[in-house]
């Protein structure tokens, strides 16, 4: 199977901000070793802290869920996550058609 995009939506409940993004930040920082793996960007809503958003892209539909979903590092995310939530996590599968990236900085000096 061709790169496939995982879109997360996570609605937490008021207050789990830190404790998510503490459990979470791990994951993020393992999982960009995986030979699958190829981008993730992770969003918070500015209008409502408790909403966030994960675009992740990976090579391997059928890797991802049979593996990846599955790994020992993810553990401590996946078991707490539940409790942080104020309404089920929703996870969507899309099938990238274009991207168009650039890589520099969009921010400009002040001094």
């Amino acid at each position: 199977m061709k790169e496939f995009v995982v879109v997360v939506s996570i609605h937490l409940k008021p207050g789990c901000e830190a404790e998510f993004l503490r459990l979470l930040m791990p994951v993020v920082e393992v999982v960009r070793h995986e030979t699958t793996f190829v981008n993730n960007v992770l969003h918070q809503d500015p209008e409502d802290p408790t909403r966030f958003m994960s675009y992740e892209t990976w090579a391997d539909h059928d890797e991802f869920f049979a593996v990846q979903f599955k790994r020992e590092y993810r553990q401590a995310y996946e078991t707490r996550l539940p409790d942080l939530l104020q309404e089920p996590r929703q996870m969507q599968i899309w099938q990238p058609l274009h991207s168009d990236f650039t890589f520099f900085s969009h921010q400009t000096s002040t001094g």
